[in-house]
Formats: C-alpha cells, structure tokens, sequence
C-alpha cells in the first residue's frame, strides 16, 4: 500500500517536472535566450500566501539557518529539475525489487 503511495506521488512529481520544463522551453524559444524559472518564482506566482506561510513555519520551528541555508537554496534551483529529483526519490522509496526465481537453485 505505501509503495503504491510512494510510486503514485512519484508520478504526480514528474508529471508537474514535465510542465514546469515545457514552460521553460517555451519561454526559451520565445527569448532565443537559456531561460530557466527559479521554484520560488513559480511558487510566488501560483501562490504567494503558501510561500510566505511556509518561510513563517520554517523560520519559527526549525529556525532561520535552516531557512537560509538549505530550503532557500533548493528554491533558486529549476523548479522542474527540483520536481524530477522529487520524483526520481519517490519512485526509489516506492520501487520494489523484482526476485529472480531459483537463482541459487540447483537446475
């Protein structure tokens, strides 16, 4: 059941990766120029309440450095290649491994 989970957030990750670079591509065609949307660009745009109501959250409970120092790095990243490496870790927590029958059975 987690697995499936897992897998499922996995594909919903990828799947917001993959609009978040077609509108890349898009806006770097139209500007003959490499264009590529920070996440906290997109998540301003989207949403500016929930992006200031994580930063309060964060900066209360586990403090400015980590705020600073971490979360506010992976937000000046691409927000397709951060939802692509979301997505890739999600579907390795929910991969399940796949036996190989009588492997070290004598045949």
């Amino acid at each position: 059941m987690f697995r499936f989970v897992f897998r499922l957030a996995a594909m919903v990750a990828l799947s917001i990766s993959v609009i978040m670079a077609v509108l890349d591509a898009t806006r770097t065609v139209a500007a003959s120029a490499l264009v590529l949307t920070p996440l906290d660009t997109s998540w301003l745009a989207v949403s500016p309440d929930t992006r200031a109501a994580f930063e309060t959250f964060v900066r209360t409970k586990a403090g400015a450095l980590l705020w600073d120092g971490a979360i506010a790095w992976v937000l000046n990243q691409p927000g397709f290649a951060v939802f692509a490496v979301l997505a890739l870790l999600l579907y390795a927590i929910g991969y399940r491994r796949q036996r190989r029958p009588g492997q070290f059975a004598a045949t």
